[in-house]
């Protein structure tokens, strides 16, 4: 009787020792299980956040795109009317007011030009952009935005070449724009 006690205390004992053991080798393996899940869940939920981020980027250039071809199309406008004023097409007032009522809608559509640029973090088109916005804000203050009729014919040639200037860092700045909004196509 004594070695059928000792036999089963053995019996329990061992029963006992690999028990727990394969209980913590179960938990464990429990606990690997819900880490790779949890892996799983966070590299998920960084694939969105990455492809949202690359949406928002994409839709941030594709707005600045519009708006720059906004610009370009008001500063278009204004060397028509200078133009159609050059070669008698249009009288002087007819073309100042054509003009001055587009120049205002200029300046602020490349303040929020700027504006995008610096929310959306471009740090380098918004510092392409900040001679051209500084150039709208000086002309401004000073009151010289706007085309006097009685003035007009003299300042024919420095109107027009001031616009042709514009005209043609704004088509530098689309380009830039473009590129930009490829690259983050093609990075995705």
């Amino acid at each position: 009787g004594r070695r059928n006690g000792q036999c089963s205390n053995k019996r329990v004992k061992f029963a006992t020792s690999i028990l727990p053991s394969l209980c913590i080798g179960s938990t464990k393996a429990q606990i690997c299980r819900q880490k790779k899940k949890r892996g799983q869940k966070k590299k998920k939920e960084q694939e969105k956040e990455e492809e949202e981020s690359a949406m928002g980027d994409l839709l941030s250039w594709l707005f600045s795109f519009f708006l720059l071809v906004a610009v370009l199309g008001t500063i278009l406008y204004q060397l028509m009317c200078l133009a159609d004023l050059e070669y008698d097409y249009v009288n002087p007032y007819d073309s100042a007011s054509r003009i001055n009522r587009v120049v205002v809608p200029e300046f602020a559509l490349q303040v929020a030009l700027c504006f995008l640029h610096l929310v959306t973090g471009h740090w380098l088109m918004f510092l392409i952009c900040l001679p051209y916005l500084y150039y709208n804000i000086k002309v401004y203050t000073d009151r010289c935005h706007l085309v006097d009729v009685t003035e007009i014919f003299n300042q024919l040639p420095w109107d027009k070449k001031v616009r042709l200037y514009k005209l043609g860092y704004l088509v530098i700045l689309l380009a830039f724009s473009i590129f930009w909004m490829v690259w983050s196509i093609v990075d995705e």
